[in-house]
């Protein structure tokens, strides 16, 4: 069975709606323990879980663009 377009959609939303939580989480928690912006941004940039999301979200938006009607 193949996805919907609204499956899609609600798909990218739910998980940029995650990566922007994930993304406020660490850098809250790096602020209380007075890291670097510096710091901060290279584990953002390193972090696994974002990184996965990212794919994922990059995946997701090149199936919907090739499932589009011309």
């Amino acid at each position: 069975m193949q996805p919907t377009q609204k499956d899609l959609n609600d798909s990218i939303d739910a998980l940029r709606s995650y990566r922007n939580r994930l993304r406020t989480e660490i850098i809250s928690i790096s602020k209380k323990l007075r890291i670097s912006q510096k710091n901060i941004e290279a584990a953002l940039t390193k972090n696994t879980e974002l990184i996965k999301i990212e794919n994922t979200l990059d995946q997701l938006s090149s199936y919907k663009k090739a499932k589009q009607p011309s």
